[in-house]
């Protein structure tokens, strides 16, 4: 089997999820919704915001278009940025997906240094891509450099022991149960220091 590192499973995870086009979002029902959930009065919310109750009651029935002013108003008054203005509700967007994967039956994925099983692989367009690894390196020498890539990481030790090595802290022995969180763009390594193959638990952002 081909060698790979993490950052290739990462561009194989990216590569199978095409990507839907994005319903339009209706802003006024989008603010409207923002300020119940806080269970304020049009007043209430345009005192807030420091816009008019008429203007704050246009923009909830599409009635008018804000301007990037009023916009931030609005981000202000409601204690939440610009962004997230247009960023639809966790409601609408639950789909109720979900996949298993029983032991050993991931997607097994062998590079020179580890042993990597895919976990929830059927998914597509995934925001993480977990997998189990076992750990077969026992020296730095064994790595053609740094594995870099976009997102963070997590790091979950499962079984032996291992040593962590970053680009910017001192190397880190963890042992069953140790975790770790790390910017994946840092240069990082992973050793297994105990005389089994070490199992660990990574997750990997993918946005």
């Amino acid at each position: 089997m081909a060698d790979r590192d993490p950052s290739s499973l990462i561009r194989i995870a990216r590569a199978d999820g095409g990507g839907d086009a994005a319903e339009p979002l209706d802003l006024g029902a989008r603010v409207r919704e923002l300020r119940k959930a806080r269970n304020w009065t049009l007043e209430q919310a345009a005192g807030k915001a420091g816009l008019a109750r008429s203007t704050l009651s246009k923009i909830e029935n599409g009635q008018m278009s804000p301007t990037y002013e009023a916009l931030k108003k609005l981000a202000v008054g409601l204690q939440i940025s610009v962004p997230q203005l247009f960023t639809p509700s966790s409601r609408d967007r639950i789909n109720g997906r979900m996949a298993v994967t029983r032991s050993g039956e991931g997607n097994a994925q062998a590079t020179a240094t580890y042993e990597h099983e895919l976990l929830a692989d059927t998914l597509s367009r995934k925001r993480m891509l977990p997998y189990r690894t076992q750990v077969r390196a026992r020296s730095m020498d064994e790595f053609d450099g740094w594995v870099r890539h976009d997102g963070e990481e997590f790091l979950y030790v499962l079984t032996g022991v291992i040593r962590l090595y970053t680009e910017f802290y001192e190397p880190i022995e963890m042992r069953r149960g140790d975790s770790a969180y790390y910017d994946a763009a840092m240069g990082h390594n992973v050793v297994s220091v105990s005389p089994e193959d070490a199992t660990i638990l990574w997750v990997t952002s993918l946005s």
